[in-house]
Order: C-alpha cells, then sequence, then structure tokens
C-alpha cells in the first residue's frame, strides 16, 4: 500500500461518500454512543433515526388491522401491504407481471418456503455450492424425503471460489435429453447458491443464474449477504426465486424477509400444508380447499402488517442514499483492511492474520474473515479474540457463521477425515472440534455496510495491532463453551 493510501480516506474515490458521514454524524448517531465501533453489517443492519420515527407517527396517525377482512382498518392494512410489494419490485427493477413479493418471516423463512414446496424427485435433483448458509443447505432434506439426488458444488483454492468447470460438472450429472428437442435438458432441477458468502465475502457470479437454466435447472438466489451493499438487477438477472431479509438491508424492521419468485415457478410450488390467509376457500366434511390464486397463497396466517410498511420506507431510504454509493465506501474501507491486516507480522516473521477467501477486493463484498495467529504461528482462539474484542467495544461476530462447507474448507476439514474422526453421536460443538482435532471452533468475522467509516476500520486495526502483535495470548479464564454453529 502506497504512503497516501495509509488511511482509508486517502483512498483514491472515498471523499465521494462524505455523505455517508454525514448520515453517521445525523440519522446514526446512536451507532457512536459509549464509543463503540459496529463492525457486523452481515449479521444486521443498523436503523436510521428516521426508519423508527416514520414508525412511530405512522401508527399514532392512523388505525390498522387483521387485512383479512373488509373494515376500513384492515383496507388501509392491505393497502399498506400492497404499496410496499410495489416498492420492492420497484427497488429491485422487477417486472410486475414477471415477479411476486412473498412476505416471510426472514430469508430462511423464503428458503424453506421453497424447499417444502418445489417438485423434488428422483428426475428432479438439488445442485448446491458447498459455500451455502445453512438456510440454504437445509433445503436438500425435503430433496431427500422425496427420493432426489443432492449435490454439491466444491470450493477450489484458497479463495474458496467456485471453478465454472466444476459447477457445469454437478449441472450435467445424471442429465438425459429428449431427441429432436436440440438437447434441451428433459427435467428440471433447483440450483440453490449465494450471490455473496457470509463467510468469505466472495461474490459468486450472477451469471450462473443463466448458465443453470440452460442446463434445465431453476435457481435459488440467496440475497441476503449481497443486497444490502449491492445492486441486484431482476431485469437483468432472472432467477426463480430470490431471499431476503430486510433488517440486513437496512436495519429494521426484523421480523419481515421476503421471498421474490418468478410467477411461473410460484404456480408449479405445491406446498404440502395450507393455513389461515392461504385459501381461498375449505369444507372440513367435503375435505377440500382451494388456495388463493396469487402471492398470499405462500403468506401463512396474518401478515406482519404493522411493520411491512417499515419495509417500503426502508427500501425508499437505501434508495435516497445510493446502494452504489455504499458500495463504493465499503470496497474502499475492505481493501484497505485487507491490505493492512496481511501485512502484519510478528517479530518472528509469522503472519498476525490468516484471510479465509480473497485478500484483495476484486469480486468480494465487505465481509472479512479470518483468524490470528501467536508468534509461534498457532491460531488464537476466537473465543478470546471476541471477549477481548467487546471489552475493548468492537461489535463483532466469531464462530463458524451457519456456513459449514465454506468454514470446512477453510479449515482443512475433508470427507475423509469425517469419516474417520466424527462419532454417529455428539452432544456438542466442542465435543466436534475434539474429535477432529482442531484448535478452534471458527474464525472472526469483521464485515461493513451502510455508515461504515475510515475511523471504524482504522481503530480496529489498532485493537488488533496493539493486543495480539508480539503476544502469547493465552486464554486466561476459562472461555464460555460453543453452543452452536
Amino acid at each position: 500500500m502506497t504512503t497516501e493510501q495509509s488511511t482509508p480516506t486517502a483512498m483514491r474515490g472515498y471523499a465521494d461518500t462524505a455523505r455517508l458521514d454525514e448520515l453517521r454524524a445525523t440519522e446514526y448517531r446512536h451507532l457512536d454512543q459509549g464509543g463503540r465501533v459496529y463492525l457486523d453489517y452481515t449479521g444486521a443492519g443498523v436503523a436510521a433515526q428516521a426508519q423508527v420515527r416514520a414508525h412511530h407517527d405512522r401508527l399514532l396517525a392512523g388505525l390498522y388491522s387483521n387485512p383479512h377482512s373488509e373494515n376500513p382498518t384492515s383496507v388501509a392494512s392491505g393497502a399498506t401491504v400492497g404499496s410496499a410489494r410495489r416498492a420492492v419490485l420497484d427497488f429491485f427493477r422487477a417486472d410486475p407481471s414477471e415477479y411476486a413479493v412473498v412476505f416471510t418471516p426472514n430469508a430462511s423463512g423464503a428458503c424453506r418456503l421453497v424447499g417444502e414446496a418445489y417438485d423434488f424427485g428422483r428426475s428432479s435433483p438439488l445442485a448446491l455450492t458447498w459455500d451455502n448458509h445453512n438456510s440454504v443447505n437445509g433445503i436438500r432434506e425435503y430433496a431427500r424425503s422425496a427420493g432426489a439426488p443432492v449435490r454439491y458444488v466444491p470450493l477450489a483454492g484458497p479463495e474458496l471460489r467456485v471453478a465454472e468447470s466444476d459447477l457445469v460438472r454437478v449441472l450435467d450429472a445424471g442429465h438425459r435429453r429428449l431427441p429432436g428437442l436440440s438437447g434441451r435438458p428433459s427435467r428440471r432441477g433447483l440450483f440453490a447458491y449465494p450471490a455473496q458468502s457470509n463467510f468469505s465475502g466472495v461474490q459468486h457470479p450472477l451469471s450462473w443464474v443463466e448458465l443453470a437454466h440452460q442446463h434445465g435447472y431453476d435457481v435459488l438466489l440467496d440475497a441476503a449477504a449481497f443486497a444490502p451493499t449491492n445492486r441486484l438487477d431482476l431485469s437483468v438477472v432472472r432467477p426463480e426465486f430470490v431471499c431476503l431479509s430486510w433488517y440486513k438491508l437496512f436495519g429494521y424492521p426484523t421480523g419481515v424477509g421476503a421471498l421474490l419468485a418468478r410467477r411461473d415457478a410460484l404456480a408449479r410450488l405445491r406446498r404440502p400444508w395450507f393455513s389461515g390467509g392461504t385459501i381461498r376457500a375449505v369444507s372440513v366434511q367435503g375435505d377440500w380447499h382451494r388456495t388463493m390464486d396469487d402471492e398470499s397463497a405462500f403468506e401463512d396466517g396474518t401478515l406482519n402488517f404493522l411493520s411491512i410498511p417499515d419495509v417500503e420506507f426502508g427500501l425508499r431510504w437505501l434508495d435516497s442514499i445510493g446502494v452504489d454509493l455504499v458500495h463504493t465506501r465499503v470496497g474502499l474501507l475492505t481493501e484497505w483492511l485487507l491490505a493492512r491486516l496481511t501485512a502484519l507480522r510478528h517479530g518472528t516473521g509469522q503472519p498476525l492474520a490468516q484471510v479465509y477467501g480473497p485478500v484483495t477486493g476484486e469480486g468480494r463484498g465487505a465481509t472479512v474473515t479470518f483468524n490470528l495467529r501467536r508468534p509461534d504461528g498457532t491460531l488464537v482462539d476466537e473465543r478470546l479474540v471476541a471477549r477481548e474484542a467487546a471489552s475493548a467495544g468492537f461489535l463483532l461476530r466469531t464462530g463458524c457463521f451457519c456456513n459449514p462447507g465454506a468454514g470446512e474448507e477453510a479449515f482443512g476439514i475433508s470427507r475423509g477425515l469425517l469419516r474417520r474422526r466424527v462419532p454417529a453421536r455428539l452432544d456438542s460443538i466442542d465435543q466436534y472440534l475434539h474429535a477432529l482435532r482442531l484448535p478452534i471452533g471458527g474464525a472472526v468475522r469483521v464485515s461493513f455496510g451502510l455508515v461504515s467509516t475510515a475511523d471504524d476500520a482504522q481503530r480496529f486495526l489498532a485493537f488488533v495491532e496493539s493486543t495480539y502483535l508480539d503476544r502469547d495470548a493465552t486464554s486466561g479464564p476459562p472461555l464460555p463453551p460453543r453452543l452452536r454453529c
């Protein structure tokens, strides 16, 4: 890194993002209370004061009730929900004649909805990348219950990327073609992958959507980690399904997510149950039911009608700031942190940090996952880093981040190792790690977002350097057990 780039603010283009510093000092000033530094935007975004005020003012200015009725307060709720649907389609540039918005509790709920209702079978497989959140991995249980083949595409190399040749090989597996139809695939399947890894920050190509289509697959695109700082244009990239959690984009509301689905793909889903709000008519004695004909057939019970309007406000808010502006800012901070972090060396010559995934800003998002090393090269327990970072006011994430495939590749856990050493029954994560003889149970994750600043990045780097450089970091007091992954 050049002298001119020794601080993030000196990097070319940083001054053009100054509006985000103004927002941090006004609408997001609560972030700086107590001198803390928030570095977990991949886990959750942060809310602007304007969002909270808008929610408060709306609830006090009118009356809203269960939209499954015809009285004026119900009609008012239905109108705000409908307006939010249109705002979602506008934000992602999705044609309303092609895409529908199904409100869910979160991105996980969107994945479950697809998994339980997709027409899996012996000739309709599920393909996944190793790099997937567990909410996507869980779809494999529905596929296997239906007798469908489940195939994984491995990660390759220290950058934890997927080789396209490996993807094509998996998509081609078991492929039968109908005669006389120009080689058109004879069956469908579902391919699910993240636009951006929540573990490594790797951004997998959006062009894979069309590649999968060419091989006869529908596509579920996990955009939960991608959408907060990147533009997703569904007029250009057209997956069948997109899953999202709104709190990851703009912090508020929680408990509301969405499945964006192409209407033709939504019509092919067959739900294994029904509930209030999903049906047009039902008979107990006649033992029949008729589902709604629109997206509400996939929304269970009463929607969160008091919070869904906050989604529209959040999207308008983010759009007014500019996703591209946020993308530029977090890209600069990420490049700077990676360059400085990987340059740190103990007096022994050992690197202080081991980064998992790309060590430059190319083809990646603003998520940086790493472990720290002692002067002798051994790894510092991630729980110790969590404890000391929290004590110093840094709010970050440690563990395995619900992404076992990326973690297994990063930590060198092979299938053979899992088969040889892991017993049939495990009662704890620590028992699992002991069986694999792993020295640690995860990594440290720092992620930038909407109003991250140069000061955030500089303060964190200074903390790492002053706390761990040339220090034989030991745990001291007992560390808490690892409860989940």
